[in-house]
């Protein structure tokens, strides 16, 4: 995720972590997929990864950082949970239920504004993510995300456009396994599509990266030639 949104919910944050706050220890589930939810997190300190089973294997599909919230769906839709979350570290995190977040969103047009904008991304990501799975070969899972990562959160810098990419999330995310990332990464590096850095990537040229995409596609359509 690009510039984690430190939103209104961040604001006195000292204050409202008297009231509503909670803090875990790593390894906490906060809850789990089909479970009812009544209440909905923002992280101030930590980490926490969710989760969704599919076929009998747990994938993970983020994780999130202080700034971020997550819960929200099962609270606005009055649903069970459609995946899992866990406190991967040690975390600090304010507990909203569904009165709260309601005042929350009446009282300030710019909170509003940011959980609308915030699950706007969340569904283009999804979307993302389905059209990579779709993909049958493990490289054009990788440089699919990488596109779509680029596309949706990539900020120009000097160099070509920066992404915000944790290497390590991909291989539950997109179903390849860790040799095989590993392996594609460092081709794509030796090619020049991507340099990589903590928890981020540069894409010099993103239309270079969208032509290797292509003649993997053919590659896998055809054969090798």
């Amino acid at each position: 995720m690009v510039g984690r949104e430190h939103g209104c919910f961040m604001k006195a944050e000292d204050t409202m972590f008297q009231r509503i706050g909670k803090e875990v220890p790593a390894g906490t589930v906060l809850f789990r997929e089909g479970e009812t939810g009544k209440e909905m997190f923002v992280i101030q300190a930590g980490q926490v990864s969710i989760s969704k089973r599919i076929r009998d294997i747990e994938k993970i599909l983020a994780v999130l950082g202080p700034g971020d919230f997550f819960g929200e769906m099962a609270l606005i839709s009055n649903k069970v949970r459609n995946a899992s979350a866990v406190a991967d570290k040690d975390s600090r995190l304010l507990v909203i239920d569904l009165r709260t977040f309601e005042m929350m969103i009446r009282s300030s047009t710019e909170i509003a504004v940011r959980v609308i904008r915030k699950l706007a991304e969340r569904l283009a990501d999804a979307d993302a993510q389905i059209e990579s799975l779709l993909l049958a070969d493990p490289p054009s899972r990788i440089v699919h995300c990488m596109l779509q990562a680029c596309q949706l959160r990539g900020v120009p810098v000097a160099g070509g456009i920066e992404v915000p990419l944790a290497l390590k999330e991909l291989p539950g995310q997109l179903g390849v396994g860790e040799a095989a990332l590993g392996y594609w990464v460092y081709r794509l590096e030796c090619m020049g599509l991507i340099i990589v850095g903590p928890d981020k990537l540069i894409v010099p040229e993103p239309a270079r990266l969208g032509e290797f995409l292509q003649y993997l596609d053919m590659r896998w359509k055809y054969g090798e030639f």
